[in-house]
């Protein structure tokens, strides 16, 4: 059957995709449907079968991977592990240096501190250690006394605030014995006032 030079109806059509689905049609025929299906004048049974055709066409069009196709993945994979290996070796150095500098640190200091004693006895001739000990003991009690002079004067301040506040107690004393005869004046006028109430109601 010639159909390369007419156009085909959908009769012809159908057929044609009961063998393309059935796996019998020719690279001619598959084709024929190919270019039949990219036309304009589809019937609306056939849109479905459109969509395939179009799907086809564009798989076509996708490249197919080059012969050394694998041979690139291979090399990128490749090349991934060695900079990946490469940063785990120079993240190791920085921690590995990173771990010499703080014990280089603490050996320092202990050997700074460690070089450095306590209080060194500067005398080896004990009397003369004892005449010493006994030159700085006087002069600190001397100063001492000396400070203390000052606070002679605090006493006398005492006393005379003491005397006072004795003094301010009698006049306290006095006052309160003054008052006494008072409060009995107030209570018996509070009983009269009280009684004056009692009266009136």
């Amino acid at each position: 059957m010639n159909l390369k030079n007419r156009a085909m109806n959908s009769e012809e059509v159908k057929r044609l995709l009961e063998k393309y689905y059935e796996g019998s049609t020719s690279s001619g025929e598959e084709q024929l449907l190919k270019k039949f299906f990219c036309g304009d004048n589809i019937p609306s049974d056939l849109r479905i079968d459109q969509e395939i055709f179009h799907y086809y066409v564009q798989a076509a069009e996708i490249p197919e991977p080059s012969a050394d196709f694998e041979k690139n993945i291979f090399s990128a994979i490749e090349t991934e592990d060695k900079d990946l290996s490469r940063f785990k070796r120079r993240r190791m150095f920085f921690s590995l240096s990173g771990i010499a500098a703080a014990m280089l640190i603490l050996a320092g200091s202990y050997l700074f501190f460690a070089g450095r004693s306590g209080p060194r006895d500067t005398f080896t001739d004990p009397e003369l250690a004892y005449a010493e000990t006994m030159k700085i003991l006087l002069e600190v009690s001397s100063r001492l006394n000396h400070g203390t002079k000052a606070l002679g004067h605090l006493s006398v301040l005492q006393n005379e605030t003491q005397k006072t506040l004795a003094t301010v107690s009698r006049s306290t004393a006095k006052i309160e014995d003054n008052i006494r005869p008072l409060d009995k004046v107030f209570n018996a006028l509070g009983k009269a006032g009280s009684n004056n109430e009692n009266n009136n109601k």
